[in-house]
């Protein structure tokens, strides 16, 4: 039992669970700014462009409550029990979700060009060909293991090979 404890420990304080949850909490956070944005900036500015609609209280009365409509508010028309159906409700959701997605397409698209720019260099090579037999010798190599000739100092290999003092392979 002792062990199941130690082990669910270890997984619980594993950086990808504590990542996890920073990010549901942060997450969280942005939700409640972005239903503020949408509720309160947004939906006045998008009912002053189409005429004064309060996307909030756009509703159609599916059946009537127990006091009869119209009902100016859909609170109203929630607490006198009338089936409702809220458009303007779904109207917000999209918005929400619209914002929520460009945001997340920029901080994901953000991430990708910071990867982008973290790329490696590429490593030193650690092998070479033998200019001789053309078979692949360690880098630091005197001599090819294959031809047994002598193979250039690295200094010596950025001058053309017509010009490098060459030994002739010994034949086996």
């Amino acid at each position: 039992m002792a062990k199941f404890f130690q082990e669910f420990r270890e997984f619980a304080v594993k950086g990808n669970v504590v990542d996890m949850a920073v990010g549901i909490i942060i997450g969280g956070a942005f939700t409640l700014i972005v239903q503020s944005l949408v509720a309160d900036v947004m939906n006045p500015l998008i009912g002053l462009l189409v005429g004064g609609v309060d996307f909030s209280n756009l509703f159609v009365v599916l059946r009537q409550g127990v006091v009869a409509g119209p009902y100016a508010t859909l609170g109203d028309a929630q607490a006198a029990g009338a089936v409702t159906l809220n458009v303007g409700l779904f109207i917000n959701a999209v918005v929400s979700f619209t914002i929520v997605a460009f945001v997340v397409f920029l901080l994901v698209r953000t991430i990708n060009r910071l990867k982008r720019e973290e790329a490696v260099a590429p490593a030193s090579p650690t092998e070479q060909p033998c200019p001789y037999c053309l078979m692949v010798v360690p880098i630091k190599a005197t001599r090819c293991g294959h031809c047994t000739a002598a193979l250039p100092s690295s200094e010596a290999s950025a001058e053309p090979l017509s010009s490098q003092a060459t030994e002739t392979p010994v034949a086996k």
